[in-house]
């Protein structure tokens, strides 16, 4: 299992999109993906548990792969995050 942190920068949040693009990438994986924020520990395998999660911008996440290609999973998931998802992150 490998875990990592990051500080959410999209205006929005995870709205629709973002979560879209979070689960498309992480359905890439065989390994297992959540994201927790706070106490809820969600699947990021899944859009209505990404967006049920409700990540604002500021929010601290953390996302926990593991599995086979768990490290390959959770740096593409960081990478993808520091990017905003697909979307413009703030500061970007």
């Amino acid at each position: 299992m490998v875990t990592g942190h990051i500080t959410i920068t999209n205006p929005y949040g995870i709205h629709l999109r973002p979560a879209s693009f979070l689960c498309r990438l992480a359905l890439e994986y065989e390994s297992s993906v959540s994201m927790r924020k706070g106490t809820a520990v969600v699947n990021a395998k899944s859009v209505l548990g990404v967006l049920g999660a409700c990540v604002r911008c500021g929010d601290e996440v953390e996302f926990i792969c593991e599995g086979r290609d768990e490290t390959e999973a959770l740096n593409a998931i960081l990478e993808a995050a520091r990017g905003g998802f697909g979307e413009e992150a703030a500061g970007s």
